[in-house]
């Protein structure tokens, strides 16, 4: 498969960690992570333990972790033990997707990526293959708003395969989908018939497409991008049983968090942050466990489907 995504020169704003420009240099396989789940997604030590433990998941499937992130500047593709401990407590990090990218890099902030900007410095860099929690999409009431994430317009242009627990529960997982077809971005679930939703299995969806095997998405991927596709894939991979939070379950913790959002007026980018927050403290720590689950069990998926990558490009 001819990786289309090679390192591009980027004025000095991309700083890939040795160990991972070595890995990439010799064709092995490489998984980027974001940043967001460490300074916004989880509170402190659960981010950093989680983020650590998920790089060494990484590591125990062979491949080599990436964790994006902005510091000094720069584009960070690769992180330290330390640095991750610094995002993990620093209470300044800003969220950031592809509008605020300029802005954070020229003020020399810290910045935590989203799937939109994660994907972006990962295409720079030259990895296929992000790992995440869940993606953005289509918010409730979007009619009204218009809140839409830049999660889905990147994923229609950049090459880079996303792996995620599904669309999170607190969208409206419908008009996501919708919106994936009409941007041509083939959603695939591993292993079943119903699209998850993150904290659940299930969804109240079919997925459109599914695949059972890292080797048979591998082939997608590599017939995709082979014959001019751009754009991403987005590999759903249900939440281990064991750890799932039935969907009608928790479509009552999200129903009283969008009314508290509302009533407190949260807008824009803060939504998400706060939707999630809340369901955690009131399902007891639940969906916290959930989430960190999910986390993991993405992890090795999207480490088995970089593996199959690999191989796929030494046989040629």
């Amino acid at each position: 498969m001819a990786n289309k995504n090679k390192k591009v020169h980027v004025n000095g704003f991309l700083e890939i960690h040795p160990e991972v420009q070595e890995a990439l240099n010799k064709g092995k396989a490489v998984v980027a992570l974001e940043s967001t789940i460490i300074a916004h997604g989880m509170p402190y030590p659960q981010n950093v333990e989680t983020a650590l433990a998920v790089e060494q998941v990484v590591r125990d499937g062979g491949a080599v972790p990436a964790t994006i992130a902005i510091m000094n500047g720069k584009c960070y593709v690769g992180l330290s033990a330390s640095q991750i401990e610094q995002f993990g407590k620093a209470g300044d990090v800003w969220k950031v997707s592809l509008r605020d990218l300029p802005f954070v890099l020229s003020q020399n902030k810290l910045g935590a990526t989203t799937v939109a900007a994660t994907m972006r410095i990962a295409a720079m860099a030259g990895i296929r293959v992000f790992v995440t929690g869940g993606i953005g999409g289509v918010h409730r009431g979007a009619n009204n708003s218009m809140d839409i994430s830049a999660d889905l317009t990147e994923m229609a242009q950049t090459s880079v395969a996303v792996v995620s627990a599904g669309v999170k529960s607190i969208l409206d997982i419908g008009l996501t989908l919708e919106y994936l077809e009409t941007k041509g971005i083939p959603v695939i679930t591993l292993g079943q018939d119903a699209f998850p939703s993150f904290y659940s299995r299930e969804s109240g969806f079919e997925t459109p497409l599914r695949l059972n095997t890292a080797e048979e998405i591998a082939a997608l991927l590599h017939t995709k991008w082979s014959i001019g596709l751009q754009g991403s894939v987005l590999i759903a991979n249900p939440v281990p049983q064991e750890e799932e939070v039935p969907a009608s379950e928790m479509e009552t913790y999200i129903q009283e968090a969008l009314a508290e959002a509302e009533k407190q007026r949260i807008k824009g980018k803060e939504v998400t942050p706060f939707l999630l927050q809340y369901i955690a403290q009131h399902t007891k720590g639940e969906s916290l466990a959930a989430n960190i689950a999910l986390i993991k069990h993405n992890a090795a998926a999207g480490t088995a489907i970089a593996n199959a990558i690999a191989h796929q490009q030494l046989r040629k």
